[in-house]
């Protein structure tokens, strides 16, 4: 799969990294008549900016599926009034990843003045001009299927709306644990060096400063940031989590089960495993939704992965591009193309 990948509409063709992906119609699909187009070229533009450009300048038929945040978004359909854009839930949350077996954060009171200190709202409306989504482990109702609605996440540990009331908590405790203003904690946070990525790590330093933490950015290569993580090398990170499908299986067993693949903070509480199982047993689903419900409520108090926004990312095209729905329930569907075609 690593060296022929191929088995969907369009059969690969060449890569030249950091330049371009080729790929051609298969002929031997299974389903009939199907690619219409006969194959995609997808160039590789690092800068976002660069990228969006290119499309101005009539270069391209589309953008890369929901990679347009939602100041790039607006900038691009204002310049090209002629374009579609449509600015969509990806299923994709930005949540912070603490290094829990080290030092200090191995001390659960530091981690929650931290969660306390959040202020999520800034987080929406400073990188998506309020276009993102408070929200637990699960992609946000109304789109989400199984997402809390908003006043009982306001319920969850360190969601509560009045921000000066928790970073008032957040102080006490960090002056228990014998930080001050005189005292300050110094710690690195470690991201992935993409401007997704590290926008919000500069936030979360700002917001720091309020419980007398210094923190300084650390910028990570891509090629280095998952094996940087999974050998937790790091004490405080930023991360963005993409989820599959809408599904709390997909969802939980995949980050958040002991040992999983993408638990990559190393979270494990054997009481959560089984509650993961026994809401994937139950066929009812207004009873497994209370389950799912439940397991939120669990990780917000143990300040698993704590969540700080679920992302709203767009995608532009030109009107002749036919046949393109962007979804709601995850970056990665929709992107088969098998029913595009250009009417040009």
């Amino acid at each position: 799969m690593r060296s022929h990948p191929g088995t969907g509409p369009f059969k690969f063709v060449e890569f030249k990294p950091n330049e371009y992906i080729k790929v051609t119609r298969n002929t031997d699909y299974w389903k009939q008549d199907r690619p219409y187009l006969n194959g995609i070229d997808y160039t590789i533009i690092k800068n976002v900016s660069t990228g969006a450009l290119a499309f101005i300048s009539g270069q391209f038929d589309m953008t890369s599926p929901y990679f347009l945040q939602v100041p790039v978004l607006r900038d691009v359909a204002a310049q090209t009034p002629q374009a579609i854009c449509r600015l969509m839930p990806t299923n994709v949350d930005r949540n912070v990843i603490i290094n829990r077996s080290a030092a200090p954060f191995d001390n659960p009171e530091l981690r929650r003045a931290m969660v306390l200190d959040l202020d999520r709202q800034a987080f929406i409306d400073t990188l998506t001009q309020g276009k993102g989504d408070i929200g637990g482990v699960m992609l946000p109702p109304p789109e989400g299927v199984w997402g809390m609605p908003p006043d009982l996440v306001e319920t969850l540990p360190g969601y509560g709306r009045d921000v000066g009331q928790r970073r008032a908590e957040a102080r006490e405790i960090m002056a228990k644990l014998g930080y001050g203003p005189g005292h300050r904690l110094q710690i690195k946070v470690s991201t992935r060096n993409l401007a997704p990525y590290r926008d919000q790590a500069v936030i979360l330093i700002d917001q720091l400063k309020e419980i007398y933490i210094d923190a300084e950015l650390e910028p990570i290569d891509t090629v280095n940031w998952f094996s940087k993580v999974a050998r937790k090398d790091y004490t405080v990170g930023l991360n963005l989590t993409l989820n599959g499908l809408d599904d709390p299986d997909q969802t939980l067993y995949e980050n958040y089960m002991c040992g999983a693949e993408g638990n990559l903070h190393g979270y494990c509480n054997s009481e959560v495993d089984k509650m993961i199982d026994r809401q994937s047993a139950e066929f009812d689903q207004e009873k497994r939704k209370q389950m799912v419900w439940e397991i939120e409520r669990k990780l917000a108090a143990d300040i698993a992965r704590p969540i700080l926004f679920h992302s709203r990312s767009g995608t532009c095209w030109r009107p002749y591009v036919k046949g393109y729905t962007p979804t709601t329930n995850s970056a990665f569907n929709g992107l088969r193309f098998e029913d595009v075609w250009l009417d040009k």
